[in-house]
Protein backbone atom coordinates (compact mmCIF):
# COMPACT_ATOMS: atom_id res chain seq x y z
CA UNK A 1 0.00 0.00 0.00
CA UNK A 2 1.48 3.34 -1.09
CA UNK A 3 1.77 6.35 1.20
CA UNK A 4 -1.03 8.20 -0.60
CA UNK A 5 -3.40 5.25 -0.26
CA UNK A 6 -2.54 4.90 3.42
CA UNK A 7 -3.15 8.59 3.95
CA UNK A 8 -6.46 8.40 2.09
CA UNK A 9 -7.50 5.38 4.17
CA UNK A 10 -6.66 7.19 7.41
CA UNK A 11 -8.59 10.29 6.33
CA UNK A 12 -11.63 8.20 5.31
CA UNK A 13 -11.50 6.28 8.60
CA UNK A 14 -11.28 9.49 10.62
CA UNK A 15 -14.14 10.98 8.61
CA UNK A 16 -16.28 7.90 9.25
CA UNK A 17 -15.40 7.98 12.96
CA UNK A 18 -16.34 11.67 13.07
CA UNK A 19 -19.70 10.96 11.42
CA UNK A 20 -20.43 8.12 13.83
CA UNK A 21 -19.41 10.25 16.83
CA UNK A 22 -21.63 13.12 15.67
CA UNK A 23 -24.51 10.72 15.07
CA UNK A 24 -24.05 9.27 18.57
CA UNK A 25 -24.07 12.71 20.21
CA UNK A 26 -27.10 13.83 18.20
CA UNK A 27 -29.15 10.67 18.81
CA UNK A 28 -28.09 10.22 22.43
CA UNK A 29 -28.19 13.76 23.79
CA UNK A 30 -29.33 16.41 21.31
CA UNK A 31 -32.31 14.66 19.73
CA UNK A 32 -34.17 13.87 23.01
CA UNK A 33 -33.68 17.48 24.09
CA UNK A 34 -34.99 18.90 20.80
CA UNK A 35 -37.61 16.19 20.19
CA UNK A 36 -40.66 18.53 20.59
CA UNK A 37 -39.26 20.86 17.92
CA UNK A 38 -38.16 18.00 15.64
CA UNK A 39 -41.67 16.50 15.79
CA UNK A 40 -43.15 19.95 15.19
CA UNK A 41 -41.01 20.37 12.06
CA UNK A 42 -41.94 16.89 10.78
CA UNK A 43 -45.66 17.61 11.27
CA UNK A 44 -45.32 20.98 9.54
CA UNK A 45 -43.44 19.27 6.69
CA UNK A 46 -46.22 16.71 6.26
CA UNK A 47 -48.88 19.42 6.27
CA UNK A 48 -47.13 21.81 3.88
CA UNK A 49 -48.66 20.37 0.67
CA UNK A 50 -52.25 20.30 2.03
CA UNK A 51 -51.71 23.87 3.22
CA UNK A 52 -50.61 24.97 -0.25
CA UNK A 53 -53.47 23.13 -1.95
CA UNK A 54 -56.24 24.39 0.34
CA UNK A 55 -54.84 27.91 0.35
CA UNK A 56 -55.07 28.05 -3.45
CA UNK A 57 -58.35 26.14 -3.72
CA UNK A 58 -60.19 28.15 -1.05
CA UNK A 59 -58.40 31.46 -1.75
CA UNK A 60 -57.32 31.78 1.89
CA UNK A 61 -54.21 33.35 3.32
CA UNK A 62 -51.51 30.68 3.71
CA UNK A 63 -51.01 31.53 7.38
CA UNK A 64 -54.73 31.11 8.07
CA UNK A 65 -54.82 27.77 6.24
CA UNK A 66 -51.78 26.64 8.22
CA UNK A 67 -53.40 27.59 11.54
CA UNK A 68 -56.65 25.81 10.67
CA UNK A 69 -54.97 22.62 9.44
CA UNK A 70 -52.59 22.39 12.39
CA UNK A 71 -55.50 22.95 14.80
CA UNK A 72 -57.53 20.26 13.00
CA UNK A 73 -54.58 17.85 13.07
CA UNK A 74 -53.95 18.24 16.78
CA UNK A 75 -57.67 18.13 17.51
CA UNK A 76 -58.04 14.74 15.83
CA UNK A 77 -54.84 13.38 17.40
CA UNK A 78 -55.83 14.71 20.82
CA UNK A 79 -59.26 13.09 20.66
CA UNK A 80 -57.72 9.77 19.62
CA UNK A 81 -55.11 9.84 22.39
CA UNK A 82 -57.74 10.82 24.95
CA UNK A 83 -60.10 8.05 23.85
CA UNK A 84 -57.51 5.28 23.86
CA UNK A 85 -55.62 6.69 26.85
CA UNK A 86 -58.70 6.63 29.05
CA UNK A 87 -59.42 3.04 28.01
CA UNK A 88 -55.83 1.93 28.66
CA UNK A 89 -55.72 3.59 32.09
CA UNK A 90 -59.10 2.06 32.97
CA UNK A 91 -57.91 -1.39 31.85
CA UNK A 92 -54.67 -1.15 33.85
CA UNK A 93 -56.55 0.08 36.92
CA UNK A 94 -59.06 -2.75 36.61
CA UNK A 95 -56.22 -5.27 36.23
CA UNK A 96 -54.47 -3.96 39.35
CA UNK A 97 -57.71 -4.25 41.31
CA UNK A 98 -58.41 -7.77 40.00
CA UNK A 99 -54.96 -9.26 40.65
CA UNK A 100 -55.70 -10.28 44.29
CA UNK A 101 -59.01 -11.86 43.28
CA UNK A 102 -57.36 -13.68 40.36
CA UNK A 103 -54.85 -15.11 42.80
CA UNK A 104 -57.51 -16.14 45.33
CA UNK A 105 -60.16 -17.42 42.92
CA UNK A 106 -58.07 -19.04 40.17
CA UNK A 107 -54.38 -19.41 40.89
CA UNK A 108 -54.45 -20.70 44.49
CA UNK A 109 -57.18 -23.33 43.84
CA UNK A 110 -55.30 -24.49 40.73
CA UNK A 111 -52.10 -25.02 42.73
CA UNK A 112 -53.98 -26.87 45.47
CA UNK A 113 -55.74 -29.03 42.88
CA UNK A 114 -52.46 -30.01 41.22
CA UNK A 115 -50.84 -30.85 44.57
CA UNK A 116 -53.91 -32.89 45.62
CA UNK A 117 -53.77 -34.77 42.32
CA UNK A 118 -50.09 -35.56 42.89
CA UNK A 119 -50.77 -36.67 46.47
CA UNK A 120 -53.53 -38.99 45.24
CA UNK A 121 -51.21 -40.57 42.68
CA UNK A 122 -48.36 -40.92 45.16
CA UNK A 123 -50.52 -41.95 48.13
CA UNK A 124 -48.96 -45.40 48.28
CA UNK A 125 -45.32 -44.26 48.31
CA UNK A 126 -43.01 -43.19 51.10
CA UNK A 127 -44.56 -40.65 53.53
CA UNK A 128 -41.42 -38.57 53.11
CA UNK A 129 -42.48 -37.88 49.51
CA UNK A 130 -45.88 -36.65 50.69
CA UNK A 131 -44.16 -34.46 53.26
CA UNK A 132 -41.95 -33.03 50.52
CA UNK A 133 -45.05 -32.33 48.41
CA UNK A 134 -46.66 -30.45 51.28
CA UNK A 135 -43.49 -28.41 51.73
CA UNK A 136 -43.43 -27.74 47.99
CA UNK A 137 -47.07 -26.64 48.13
CA UNK A 138 -46.36 -24.17 50.93
CA UNK A 139 -43.34 -22.77 49.11
CA UNK A 140 -45.28 -22.42 45.85
CA UNK A 141 -48.14 -20.61 47.57
CA UNK A 142 -45.69 -18.30 49.31
CA UNK A 143 -43.79 -17.64 46.07
CA UNK A 144 -46.97 -16.96 44.09
CA UNK A 145 -48.18 -14.61 46.79
CA UNK A 146 -44.92 -12.69 46.59
CA UNK A 147 -45.14 -12.57 42.79
CA UNK A 148 -48.70 -11.26 42.86
CA UNK A 149 -47.75 -8.67 45.47
CA UNK A 150 -44.70 -7.60 43.45
CA UNK A 151 -46.80 -7.37 40.27
CA UNK A 152 -49.38 -5.19 42.02
CA UNK A 153 -46.66 -2.93 43.41
CA UNK A 154 -44.97 -2.69 39.99
CA UNK A 155 -48.19 -1.80 38.18
CA UNK A 156 -49.08 0.74 40.85
CA UNK A 157 -45.60 2.28 40.59
CA UNK A 158 -45.92 2.34 36.80
CA UNK A 159 -49.22 4.22 36.93
CA UNK A 160 -47.84 6.56 39.61
CA UNK A 161 -44.70 7.20 37.54
CA UNK A 162 -46.77 7.99 34.47
CA UNK A 163 -48.90 10.38 36.52
CA UNK A 164 -45.78 12.03 37.96
CA UNK A 165 -44.25 12.51 34.50
CA UNK A 166 -47.48 13.91 33.08
CA UNK A 167 -46.73 17.61 33.84
CA UNK A 168 -43.36 17.42 32.07
CA UNK A 169 -44.93 15.60 29.12
CA UNK A 170 -47.67 18.22 28.88
CA UNK A 171 -45.06 20.99 28.79
CA UNK A 172 -43.24 19.22 25.93
CA UNK A 173 -46.51 18.73 24.07
CA UNK A 174 -47.37 22.40 24.57
CA UNK A 175 -44.02 23.50 23.12
CA UNK A 176 -44.50 21.07 20.22
CA UNK A 177 -47.98 22.38 19.40
CA UNK A 178 -46.94 26.04 19.57
CA UNK A 179 -43.81 25.34 17.49
CA UNK A 180 -45.88 23.53 14.87
CA UNK A 181 -48.07 26.60 14.37
CA UNK A 182 -45.07 28.91 13.90
CA UNK A 183 -43.15 26.49 11.67
CA UNK A 184 -46.20 25.73 9.48
CA UNK A 185 -46.88 29.45 9.01
CA UNK A 186 -43.27 30.31 8.06
CA UNK A 187 -42.12 26.95 6.69
CA UNK A 188 -40.73 28.35 3.43
CA UNK A 189 -38.84 31.13 5.21
CA UNK A 190 -37.33 28.77 7.78
CA UNK A 191 -36.18 26.23 5.19
CA UNK A 192 -34.88 28.98 2.92
CA UNK A 193 -32.89 30.51 5.79
CA UNK A 194 -31.12 27.24 6.59
CA UNK A 195 -30.43 26.52 2.92
CA UNK A 196 -28.82 29.96 2.50
CA UNK A 197 -26.32 29.02 5.21
CA UNK A 198 -24.77 26.49 2.83
CA UNK A 199 -23.29 27.03 -0.61
CA UNK A 200 -22.25 24.96 -3.59
CA UNK A 201 -21.59 21.26 -3.11
CA UNK A 202 -22.54 21.28 0.58
CA UNK A 203 -26.01 22.53 -0.29
CA UNK A 204 -26.40 19.90 -3.01
CA UNK A 205 -25.38 17.12 -0.60
CA UNK A 206 -27.82 18.39 2.05
CA UNK A 207 -30.65 18.35 -0.48
CA UNK A 208 -29.63 14.81 -1.47
CA UNK A 209 -29.68 13.78 2.19
CA UNK A 210 -33.12 15.34 2.69
CA UNK A 211 -34.55 13.62 -0.39
CA UNK A 212 -33.03 10.26 0.50
CA UNK A 213 -34.05 10.34 4.18
CA UNK A 214 -37.64 11.23 3.30
CA UNK A 215 -37.74 8.46 0.70
CA UNK A 216 -36.19 6.00 3.15
CA UNK A 217 -38.78 6.86 5.79
CA UNK A 218 -41.52 6.23 3.23
CA UNK A 219 -40.14 2.81 2.28
CA UNK A 220 -39.66 1.96 5.98
CA UNK A 221 -43.32 2.75 6.57
CA UNK A 222 -44.20 0.56 3.58
CA UNK A 223 -41.99 -2.24 4.94
CA UNK A 224 -43.60 -2.21 8.37
CA UNK A 225 -47.07 -2.09 6.83
CA UNK A 226 -46.12 -5.27 4.95
CA UNK A 227 -44.86 -6.85 8.19
CA UNK A 228 -48.08 -5.80 9.91
CA UNK A 229 -50.14 -7.47 7.16
CA UNK A 230 -48.13 -10.69 7.51
CA UNK A 231 -48.59 -10.61 11.29
CA UNK A 232 -52.32 -9.99 10.83
CA UNK A 233 -52.64 -13.00 8.51
CA UNK A 234 -50.79 -15.25 10.98
CA UNK A 235 -52.91 -14.04 13.89
CA UNK A 236 -56.18 -14.35 11.99
CA UNK A 237 -55.47 -17.95 11.00
CA UNK A 238 -54.08 -18.91 14.40
CA UNK A 239 -56.87 -17.34 16.45
CA UNK A 240 -59.51 -18.90 14.19
CA UNK A 241 -57.93 -22.34 14.73
CA UNK A 242 -57.84 -21.75 18.49
CA UNK A 243 -61.52 -20.78 18.41
CA UNK A 244 -61.34 -17.15 19.52
CA UNK A 245 -64.52 -15.18 18.86
CA UNK A 246 -64.19 -12.30 16.38
CA UNK A 247 -60.75 -13.60 15.51
CA UNK A 248 -60.34 -11.26 12.52
CA UNK A 249 -61.05 -8.13 14.57
CA UNK A 250 -58.82 -9.29 17.43
CA UNK A 251 -56.03 -10.14 14.97
CA UNK A 252 -56.29 -6.69 13.39
CA UNK A 253 -56.10 -4.90 16.75
CA UNK A 254 -53.07 -6.96 17.83
CA UNK A 255 -51.36 -6.38 14.46
CA UNK A 256 -51.85 -2.62 14.83
CA UNK A 257 -50.47 -2.82 18.38
CA UNK A 258 -47.52 -4.77 16.95
CA UNK A 259 -46.27 -1.56 15.30
CA UNK A 260 -45.11 -0.36 18.74
CA UNK A 261 -41.46 -1.46 18.90
CA UNK A 262 -41.23 -1.69 22.69
CA UNK A 263 -44.43 -3.65 23.36
CA UNK A 264 -45.33 -5.33 20.09
CA UNK A 265 -47.43 -8.47 19.89
CA UNK A 266 -46.19 -9.60 23.29
CA UNK A 267 -47.83 -6.61 24.93
CA UNK A 268 -51.19 -8.30 24.32
CA UNK A 269 -50.38 -11.97 23.78
CA UNK A 270 -48.32 -12.51 26.96
CA UNK A 271 -50.96 -11.06 29.34
CA UNK A 272 -53.60 -13.03 27.43
CA UNK A 273 -51.62 -16.25 27.97
CA UNK A 274 -51.19 -15.47 31.68
CA UNK A 275 -54.86 -14.62 32.20
CA UNK A 276 -55.96 -17.76 30.35
CA UNK A 277 -53.68 -19.87 32.54
CA UNK A 278 -54.90 -18.16 35.72
CA UNK A 279 -58.51 -18.78 34.73
CA UNK A 280 -57.77 -22.51 34.37
CA UNK A 281 -58.02 -22.67 30.56
CA UNK A 282 -54.62 -24.29 30.06
CA UNK A 283 -55.24 -25.59 26.49
CA UNK A 284 -56.03 -22.08 25.26
CA UNK A 285 -53.06 -20.64 27.18
CA UNK A 286 -50.74 -23.20 25.58
CA UNK A 287 -52.18 -22.57 22.10
CA UNK A 288 -51.82 -18.79 22.48
CA UNK A 289 -48.25 -19.22 23.71
CA UNK A 290 -47.34 -21.39 20.71
CA UNK A 291 -48.96 -18.86 18.35
CA UNK A 292 -47.03 -16.01 19.98
CA UNK A 293 -43.73 -17.88 19.67
CA UNK A 294 -44.38 -18.65 15.99
CA UNK A 295 -45.22 -15.01 15.23
CA UNK A 296 -42.16 -13.77 17.12
CA UNK A 297 -39.79 -16.15 15.32
CA UNK A 298 -41.22 -15.34 11.88
CA UNK A 299 -41.09 -11.58 12.55
CA UNK A 300 -37.47 -11.75 13.71
CA UNK A 301 -36.63 -13.56 10.47
CA UNK A 302 -38.55 -11.43 7.98
CA UNK A 303 -38.12 -7.98 9.57
CA UNK A 304 -34.40 -7.49 8.82
CA UNK A 305 -34.80 -9.07 5.38
CA UNK A 306 -37.77 -6.91 4.31
CA UNK A 307 -36.46 -3.68 5.81
CA UNK A 308 -32.94 -4.39 4.56
CA UNK A 309 -34.12 -4.98 0.99
CA UNK A 310 -36.14 -1.77 1.01
CA UNK A 311 -33.29 0.43 2.28
CA UNK A 312 -30.50 -1.38 0.41
CA UNK A 313 -28.75 -3.08 3.35
CA UNK A 314 -27.85 -6.72 3.87
CA UNK A 315 -30.23 -8.45 6.35
CA UNK A 316 -27.33 -9.20 8.74
CA UNK A 317 -26.23 -5.56 8.72
CA UNK A 318 -29.84 -4.45 9.16
CA UNK A 319 -30.34 -6.80 12.11
CA UNK A 320 -27.05 -5.72 13.68
CA UNK A 321 -27.84 -2.01 13.29
CA UNK A 322 -31.33 -2.50 14.76
CA UNK A 323 -29.87 -4.34 17.76
CA UNK A 324 -27.07 -1.83 18.38
CA UNK A 325 -29.38 1.13 17.77
CA UNK A 326 -31.94 -0.18 20.24
CA UNK A 327 -29.23 -0.87 22.83
CA UNK A 328 -27.75 2.62 22.70
CA UNK A 329 -30.67 4.84 21.65
CA UNK A 330 -33.85 2.89 22.37
CA UNK A 331 -36.76 3.22 19.95
CA UNK A 332 -35.08 6.04 18.01
CA UNK A 333 -32.03 3.88 17.36
CA UNK A 334 -34.17 0.96 16.20
CA UNK A 335 -35.13 2.96 13.12
CA UNK A 336 -32.47 5.68 13.09
CA UNK A 337 -29.29 3.60 12.85
CA UNK A 338 -30.41 1.47 9.84
CA UNK A 339 -31.51 4.65 8.07
CA UNK A 340 -28.16 6.30 8.88
CA UNK A 341 -26.21 3.34 7.47
CA UNK A 342 -28.42 3.32 4.39
CA UNK A 343 -27.78 7.05 3.95
CA UNK A 344 -24.01 6.55 4.22
CA UNK A 345 -24.20 3.77 1.62
CA UNK A 346 -26.18 6.01 -0.73
CA UNK A 347 -23.82 8.98 -0.34
CA UNK A 348 -20.83 6.70 -0.91
CA UNK A 349 -22.32 5.16 -4.06
CA UNK A 350 -23.28 8.55 -5.49
CA UNK A 351 -19.79 9.91 -4.84
CA UNK A 352 -20.84 12.54 -2.31
CA UNK A 353 -18.48 10.92 0.21
CA UNK A 354 -15.85 8.20 -0.07
CA UNK A 355 -15.90 5.65 2.74
CA UNK A 356 -15.16 2.42 0.86
CA UNK A 357 -14.63 1.37 -2.77
CA UNK A 358 -17.86 0.78 -4.65
CA UNK A 359 -18.07 -2.51 -6.53
CA UNK A 360 -20.35 -2.39 -9.57
CA UNK A 361 -21.80 -5.83 -8.79
CA UNK A 362 -22.84 -4.65 -5.30
CA UNK A 363 -24.76 -1.71 -6.69
CA UNK A 364 -26.63 -4.04 -9.02
CA UNK A 365 -27.57 -6.39 -6.21
CA UNK A 366 -28.82 -3.62 -3.97
CA UNK A 367 -32.40 -2.52 -4.03
CA UNK A 368 -33.05 0.80 -5.79
CA UNK A 369 -32.46 3.74 -3.52
CA UNK A 370 -35.52 5.30 -1.93
CA UNK A 371 -34.46 8.64 -3.28
CA UNK A 372 -35.09 7.36 -6.78
CA UNK A 373 -38.00 5.02 -6.12
CA UNK A 374 -40.10 7.45 -4.08
CA UNK A 375 -40.60 11.06 -4.91
CA UNK A 376 -39.96 13.00 -1.75
CA UNK A 377 -41.32 16.31 -2.93
CA UNK A 378 -39.70 19.72 -2.95
CA UNK A 379 -38.50 21.55 0.13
Amino acid sequence: MTTNRKLKFIIDALFLALILAMAYVVLRYLLPLLMPFVLAFIIAYLLRKPIRFLSKALHLWPWLTAVLLVALFYGVVGLGITFFGVRIVASVTSLVQRIPSLYTVYLLPAVNQVIAWLEEILSGVDPLVLSALEELQNQLIQLLGQLVSSLSVWLTALVSGMAASLPGALIRVLFMVISTFFIAIDYEKIVGFFLRLFRGRTRVVLLQIKTYVVGTLLVCIRSYLLIMCITFAELAVGLRIIGVERSTLVAFLIAVFDILPVLGTGGIMVPWVVLSALSGDMPRAAALLVLYLIITVIRNIIEPKIVGQQIGLHPVLTLMSMFVGTHFFGVVGLFGLPILLSLLRYLNETGAISLYPVVEQDTKNHAPSPANSDAAGDS
